[in-house]
């Protein structure tokens, strides 16, 4: 099912620390706020029509009713894998504050966040190296004291200028249970073979659909092609590879599906704004530093 409710009626919040061999890979909405931040693990993030890599220090906040996932990469789902996800969610109700105190002076900053909340906010730099403890500790926190740390780190947030909004004015399409499925099946079959040549036509019966309304189905929901979203697959997983693995960049442009080197090499520049050699050099030594418990 596309839609989740995640907070029993009897509370304002919820407050979730994952641990699990994959994160949920169902595409869905719900009527909650969720701030969600991954500690540890790799893949694809969806959010609204924006597609991302992700990996260890994502830390992204959703308003309601927005389509995501977080979609951990193949080799999670593998039936001999030993990686692990780690990720705190915390989900609230758009009822948590009344709307006399988000219309203070102090209160409006964080209506002002949770109105953008809508497009999905991911927040990076020293504003997710506050907040990535302040969670840690909210997940230790009980009763009032829990509120009063979402308060916090909601207002440390409002205040940030590390923030990028990621989808869209709205997606434009209405959203229901069997759509939710129908595009459940479609990132399960594609990110499942994207290192594999893919024919639209294939792609468009796991969707049970023509190759045509397919093709404009996908769009609507994503703002891209699905040439486009297989090549954002093929070069974040080149990525991966490039910065974890002791491979040439042959081998990788190989381990991505890509048939000739100099394809590679323009789609993974196009794409990174880099070059692979480039890439490797900037990123091999600076991966991601989650700030420790």
């Amino acid at each position: 099912m596309i839609s989740k409710a995640a907070i029993p009626s009897f509370h304002a919040l919820l407050v979730r620390d994952l641990r699990d061999p994959y994160f949920d890979p169902h595409w869905h909405f719900h009527p909650e706020y969720q701030l969600f931040v991954v500690l540890e693990g790799t893949g694809t993030r969806f959010v609204g029509d924006q597609v991302e890599r992700f990996g260890p220090g994502d830390l992204v906040l959703t308003g309601p009713n927005l389509p995501h996932v977080w979609r951990s990469d193949e080799a999670y789902f593998a039936r001999d894998s030993d990686l692990m996800t780690h990720g705190i969610v915390v989900y609230f109700r758009d009822d948590l504050l009344a709307d006399p105190v988000l219309e203070t002076q102090e209160g409006i900053m964080i209506k002002h966040l949770l109105d953008r909340s809508a497009h999905g906010l991911a927040f990076t730099g020293p504003t997710r190296d506050q907040v990535i403890p302040l969670l840690r500790a909210l997940v230790q926190a009980e009763g009032f004291a829990r509120m009063l740390g979402l308060l916090q780190i909601l207002h440390t947030l409002a205040l940030s200028d590390d923030v990028q909004v990621l989808s869209r004015e709205g997606l434009g399409v209405a959203l229901t249970s069997t759509d939710g499925e129908r595009m459940e099946r479609v990132l399960s079959y594609v990110m499942g073979r994207f290192t594999e040549p893919l024919r639209l036509a294939d792609v468009a019966a796991v969707a049970s659909m023509t190759p045509t309304a397919f093709c404009r189905y996908f769009k609507e929901r994503t703002n891209k092609t699905l040439t486009q979203f297989i090549a954002e697959l093929r070069i974040g997983y080149a990525c991966k590879l490039l910065v974890e693995e002791d491979l040439s960049i042959s081998q990788v442009s190989f381990e991505c599906g890509y048939r000739t080197l100099s394809n590679f090499n323009r789609q993974f520049k196009a794409i990174s704004g880099l070059t692979p050699s480039d890439y490797r050099r900037k990123y091999a030594a600076a991966l991601v530093d989650v700030p420790p418990a």
